[in-house]
């Protein structure tokens, strides 16, 4: 496995429900040790950290960083169902572009005032259920003449809206995001997370499929393993993106991602720049070491398949 693997901090940290920056401390720099792991994927939720903006600028660790605003875009969501870079209403869009400025300066300050870098910047292409392909070009024109400081920008692929099925998030679907970034014509790749097109497509091998297809357009830049799973368990409701962990890691989870479909994923993918591990930690892990462990274990599943 040639590709650096970028590791989702927040879902497996405890210290995201409750902040305990001491637990915190502990496990970033852990997370950052594990073989293979090339950085971390932090949240942007309006700020740079949910509790301590000063706090993160001083203790992140050395390496890279994906920044991903799909907390705070979901909670923007909750508050105005027109909020997004897809929306057909131009108040909706316009405020979900000031706040990727937001994201932008936040960038800097991380570059400026840290010791990691930001090498990806995910956005998303929200309304649920209410977003277009032409309004989706003039917001990457847009955003792609802000400065990012070196970070590569990309289209992190949620579940699409489908008719008579709860989503997720119920973004637009691949296809129209890579028309409308072939369209917009500017340097914005693709982002592919496993859990969140199963969620979609509810079977593994369409997701595969769905892989294949993102690979063929020359676009995807990376891909993420997180699983989700077609019934109840102990992380929450069937389909619920919750980041759960690869089958055999935890089998009462229920997850559809295994080993056979991480090889295959893989292979579908072809060379990405990067790859993610996005699990959260299980119910009963409560220690950074306990965290850590189950990060591990996931890890161990990618770099043995890669």
């Amino acid at each position: 496995m040639t590709a650096p693997v970028l590791v989702s901090a927040y879902p497996a940290s405890p210290a995201h429900e409750r902040w305990d920056p001491a637990l915190e401390a502990e496990l970033l720099p852990a997370l950052c040790a594990l073989p293979g792991v090339g950085g971390l994927e932090v949240p942007w939720m309006g700020g740079l950290h949910p509790y301590d903006d000063a706090w993160f600028l001083a203790n992140v660790p050395a390496v890279a960083l994906a920044v991903t605003p799909i907390p705070f875009v979901m909670r923007r969501l909750g508050d105005d169902p027109r909020y997004g870079l897809a929306s057909v209403d131009e108040d909706g869009r316009a405020a979900a572009i000031a706040d990727l400025q937001g994201v932008a300066a936040d960038v800097a300050r991380i570059n400026d005032e840290s010791a990691a870098s930001v090498a990806v910047v995910t956005v998303h292409t929200a309304p649920r259920a209410a977003g277009a392909g032409e309004p989706l070009v003039r917001s990457l024109h847009e955003i792609a003449a802000f400065e990012w400081s070196g970070a590569r920008l990309v289209v992190e692929h949620c579940d699409a809206f489908v008719p008579g099925q709860v989503p997720e998030k119920g973004f637009l679907t691949l296809d129209e995001e890579i028309t409308a970034i072939r369209a917009a014509e500017v340097p914005i790749g693709l982002w592919l997370n496993w859990g969140r097109s199963a969620i979609e497509l509810r079977h593994a091998d369409a997701v595969t499929a769905q892989i294949a297809t993102a690979a063929a357009s020359g676009l995807l830049t990376g891909l993420a393993f997180s699983g989700a799973a077609p019934v109840q368990g102990p992380y929450g409701a069937a389909w619920v993106d919750a980041h759960l962990p690869i089958a055999s890691t935890h089998p009462e989870s229920g997850s559809l991602l295994d080993e056979a479909q991480v090889l295959e994923a893989l292979t579908a993918a072809g060379h990405v720049d990067w790859l993610g591990l996005k699990v959260a930690r299980r119910p009963e892990d409560v220690t950074a070491a306990d965290a850590l462990r189950t990060v591990a274990r996931n890890l161990a599943v990618v770099r043995a398949a890669g």
